[in-house]
């Protein structure tokens, strides 16, 4: 059995909101386009839940793995930043304290 064929995002989005729009049914946005009413279907609901990022995702609203592992990545990232930004600032107010002149050597 052969893999239907490939659409770009953009020919998907086309199709969508031309059945959307109420200019051909489901049934004949996929006579004219060489595919499957289920197809057309799957893609108006990704287009309806996620717009034209829902197509080009092929319909998954999970992030992927690497997608994943980067959101973590950052959020580990993001903590550690603002770690080094509290000891900058403890630094700065201790170095204040050092740099600062001394009223007992008058």
């Amino acid at each position: 059995m052969s893999r239907p064929p490939q659409f770009p995002v953009e020919d998907k989005l086309r199709i969508v909101l031309s059945v959307l729009a109420g200019e051909m049914t489901i049934a004949e946005a996929a006579r004219r386009n060489k595919t499957s009413e289920t197809s057309i279907g799957k893609w108006k609901a990704q287009f309806l839940e996620a717009g034209k990022q829902g197509l080009a995702a092929g319909g998954s609203s999970r992030p992927s793995g690497r997608e994943e592992q980067l959101e973590a990545e950052i959020a580990e990232l993001h903590a550690a930043l603002g770690e080094a930004h509290v000891q900058l600032r403890v630094w700065k107010k201790s170095a204040e304290g050092r740099l600062a002149p001394s009223r007992t050597s008058r």
